[in-house]
C-alpha cells in the first residue's frame, strides 16, 4: 500500500528532526550511552556459556527514545550499567537477575560503569507506525508524535520534532548544573 503524501511529508520532517538533533548533540559534545543486544545463555561444548551483550552502537537517551548518530530512533527497552557479578546474595531473585545482566554487559566488552541500553525496539520513520502499538511514536493529525506513556492517546501529544528539541536542550544545558 503506497504512502499518502501527507504521511511521506511527516516522515521526512521526522527524519530531518532526528538528523538535526543528532548533529546538535554531537557538536555540543553530549556523552553517549551504548546500545546492545542481550544474548541469552547457550549451551557450548561441555558447559553453558553465560549471557553476554552484543554491541550495536552508541546512542543518546532522550526520555523514552534512543537516538543514533545517523538519526535512527529506538524505543527504550531496558538499561543497565556494566558491573562485576560478585557473589550471590540471594536477597531476591530480581536482584540476582539484574546483577547477571550487568555482568553480561561486562562480558560483552563494556567497561565497569558504562551505561548499556538493550532490548530497544527500532522505530520506523519511513512508514506510519501502527496505531495501538507499544511504540512511543505514532502518527496523528499530520505529524509523528511522542506518547508520554504506553497506551496514551496521540492527540495532544508533542510532535517528534518538538520532543527531540526539548530533550536535546536538557542534555546540552541541564537546568541544575553548575557552570
Amino acid at each position: 500500500m503506497p504512502e499518502s503524501p501527507e504521511i511521506a511529508a511527516a516522515s521526512a520532517r521526522a527524519r530531518a528532526a532526528c538528523a538535526e538533533t543528532a548533529g546538535r548533540l554531537a557538536s555540543a559534545g553530549v556523552p553517549r550511552e551504548y546500545l546492545a543486544e542481550y544474548v541469552e545463555p547457550r549451551r557450548g561444548f561441555l558447559r553453558i556459556k553465560p549471557p553476554t551483550m552484543r554491541a550495536l552502537g552508541e546512542v543518546w537517551r532522550l526520555g523514552a527514545l534512543l537516538l543514533t548518530d545517523s538519526g535512527e530512533l529506538y524505543a527504550l527497552g531496558h538499561a543497565t550499567r556494566a558491573a562485576e557479578r560478585g557473589r550471590p546474595g540471594y536477597q531476591s531473585l530480581s536482584r540476582e537477575e539484574r546483577r547477571e545482566i550487568a555482568a553480561a554487559a561486562l562480558r560483552g566488552g563494556y567497561a565497569v560503569g558504562d551505561e548499556v541500553n538493550y532490548d530497544a525496539a527500532p522505530i520506523p520513520l519511513d512508514a506510519t507506525p501502527a496505531v495501538g502499538t507499544e511504540l512511543p511514536v505514532g502518527y496523528d493529525s499530520g505529524e509523528l508524535r511522542v506518547r508520554w506513556r504506553v497506551g496514551a492517546p496521540l492527540s495532544g501529544a508533542p510532535t517528534l520534532a518538538s520532543y527531540l528539541a526539548e530533550r536535546a536542550d536538557l542534555l546540552i544545558d541541564p537546568p541544575f548544573s553548575e557552570r
